[in-house]
């Protein structure tokens, strides 16, 4: 129980020593969380101490290296002195004095193969260690510089290395290892503060360089991301981008670009729900108006005109659609449609209804041109289809009456190719501008005309794509314009059918 006791008090002893490591840390961290400058500037300071330790192993390493080797030219130097001598032998004063200036206790000379003590104290003291210089290696230099530094003061070490000038054939000391240590030591001092003002001075030109080239412009950035998103109707929170060609200066066009984006749909849902205040404030009175007009109608009905007989039933299927389509007009302005009722459709009838509905007669300066055959029937919803035609019909007409002054040319031809049933509708005016090309297919951002909604075609698309079809702009230059629709003949073949958009557009 004891032991386990004792257990217990040293892990929680140990979970509250990694606790507090962990708080301070953490309050160490938290300055550099909330500001990239100053991540920036401790990361460039630990990168160049890191740079700088690498550079200081060797060089240590070396340092110890050149140290001792001047050490063994100081040994071969005073044992020249036994050289000069005629009896190779000198007075104890003497000999002291060249092993002090030496700063060793002993030296010895190799030459011929043959061993010869040169200068040594009376008492020389015990060797440690033994080093030899002549067969050491980059990291066995290393490790033993590390040793030097790690194992202390008082170690009495044996060098052996070779002497210079061709002066012998080995040369060995004896020194004491602590006047090494502490030259290394201060070397290492001095390396270490050296490299410290390097490192902040690099520090402070780098941070200074990323503060301008990489900080400043995405703390720019971010600002501006924030005051947009506080109100992003305001225009004047757009960011206003600079003329860099980096990844810095794309990003500031590109947001720029998404903010306008975004300023533009905000806009559309803003007039859509203004159009959806008026569409319900309108849609009951303008619904009992269209019931008394279907009053009027059934009584011309009983007109024996003939004329008046002819287009009574025109009239009628116009009142009743508009009828339908405004008690299916939601509060917020915009139609909930409903799934398409599919069934075979005479494309032809139908396209002299809508020819009707939009006023192209005979006494019209439009002329119209349908070459729709007979028997071409269509599996659509007859009303979608309707409503398809006449709101691509109608912008035609408009398009020519802006630039034609009234006059010009609508055709409408259609045929079946495969499984769908393709319609192209084809005016000759002056062709869509450029901006309404962009975005042609929604609402009140592709309008063609000056003052238009864009809402026909965006209508014409929505439907058509119920369909399971698509509807695209073949071609628009100033001598006219063609949209083609494609309609399959049921979702199923759509499905199955992988390469429509390729069937349609080049059929």
């Amino acid at each position: 129980m004891t032991d386990q006791a004792g257990i217990r008090r040293e892990l929680e002893t140990g979970a509250h020593l990694d606790k507090s490591l962990r708080g301070w840390f953490g309050l160490v961290m938290l300055p550099l969380r909330h500001s990239l400058s100053r991540q920036l500037l401790a990361l460039t300071v630990l990168f160049v101490m890191l740079a700088e330790v690498m550079v200081f192993v060797p060089s240590i390493a070396n340092f110890r290296l050149g140290w001792l080797e001047e050490h063994c030219a100081a040994g071969q130097i005073a044992s020249l002195a036994l050289e000069a001598s005629p009896d190779k032998m000198v007075r104890p004063e003497l000999r002291n004095e060249l092993l002090r200036n030496a700063q060793i206790f002993a030296v010895a000379l190799h030459r011929d193969s043959a061993r010869r003590l040169m200068l040594s104290d009376d008492m020389p003291p015990t060797v440690q260690a033994t080093y030899d210089l002549r067969q050491s290696m980059a990291p066995m230099l290393i490790m033993d510089a590390f040793n030097t530094l790690l194992y202390g003061e008082g170690r009495i070490i044996r060098v052996i290395s070779t002497p210079r000038y061709a002066g012998g054939d080995v040369i060995e000391i004896v020194l004491d290892e602590t006047p090494l240590r502490q030259a290394m030591l201060l070397y290492g001092r001095n390396v270490f503060f050296l490299s410290l003002i390097i490192s902040i001075f690099t520090a402070c030109l780098v941070f200074l360089m990323l503060h301008l080239m990489l900080v400043r412009p995405m703390r720019r950035i971010t600002q501006n991301m924030v005051a947009f998103r506080e109100n992003p109707e305001d225009d004047r929170r757009v960011i206003n981008p600079s003329t860099r060609l980096d990844e810095i200066g794309v990003a500031e066009r590109e947001l720029a670009g998404l903010q306008r984006e975004i300023r533009s749909t905000l806009s559309q849902k803003t007039r859509l729900a203004a159009l959806g205040a008026a569409v319900s404030k309108i849609n009951h009175d303008l619904r009992n108006i269209l019931a008394s007009v279907q009053l009027i109608s059934d009584r011309l009905g009983a007109v024996e005109d003939p004329t008046v007989q002819h287009l009574a039933p025109r009239l009628f299927d116009a009142i009743d659609r508009a009828i339908e389509l405004c008690a299916s007009t939601l509060k917020f302005g915009r139609a909930d449609e409903a799934p398409p009722r599919r069934r075979q459709v005479a494309l032809a009838a139908l396209t002299a209804e809508v020819a009707t509905t939009s006023g192209l007669d005979e006494e019209s300066r439009i002329a119209l041109e349908i070459d729709v055959p007979s028997d071409l029937r269509v599996n659509a919803d007859p009303d979608h289809m309707f409503r398809i035609l006449l709101n691509l019909v109608r912008n035609a007409m408009q398009a020519l009456q802006d630039e034609r002054h009234g006059e010009g040319t609508i055709r409408i031809g259609a045929w079946r190719a495969l499984d769908h049933v393709h319609i192209d509708i084809t005016d000759n005016g002056p062709g869509l501008p450029e901006k309404a090309k962009t975005h042609l297919f929604m609402a009140f951002t592709g309008g063609a005309r000056s003052g238009g909604t864009g809402l026909g075609l965006a209508i014409a698309s929505d439907l058509t794509r119920m369909h399971g079809g698509h509807i695209e702009l073949l071609s628009s230059s100033p001598s006219g314009t063609t949209f083609r629709i494609c309609i399959p003949d049921d979702e199923a073949t759509l499905n199955e059918c992988a390469d429509v958009d390729a069937t349609c557009k080049g059929a």
